[in-house]
């Protein structure tokens, strides 16, 4: 992804954040897809394993898409921490502009079956 479409998202999630509109932390995130509000899921490709294997497995048997075009320094950056492991986007809206910025980009995401797809 380049430097501008990374830059429009990080924006993006920030406003997301202040509106209250973006969970934070892979247990969080969990939450919001159990609960069937998570609308958008970031994973870090380098996030650890541990915390891989406490969302990946909800995200496919709840059949999410989510996209790990961004790493954890990346998705931190975005809303005012060192790193992220996951975060969750919780407003329809927001959840369609981001995917509208990364698909524009060709960014990677993963079906609910784990499948990789390009925009």
């Amino acid at each position: 992804m380049d430097a501008d479409r990374r830059a429009r998202v990080a924006g993006l999630l920030g406003l997301g954040l202040r509106a209250r509109s973006v969970v934070v932390g892979v247990d969080l995130v969990k939450g919001a897809v159990k609960s069937g509000k998570a609308k958008l899921v970031f994973v870090a490709p380098d996030a650890s394993a541990h915390s891989q294997d406490k969302l990946v497995p909800l995200l496919r048997a709840r059949r999410t898409a989510w996209y790990d075009a961004l790493d954890a320094h990346a998705l931190g950056a975005a809303v005012g921490r060192e790193t992220v492991a996951a975060l969750g986007v919780t407003d329809a809206a927001l959840a369609k502009g981001i995917r509208h910025v990364l698909e524009d980009g060709a960014a990677v995401a993963r079906d609910g079956d784990g499948t990789r797809r390009s925009g």
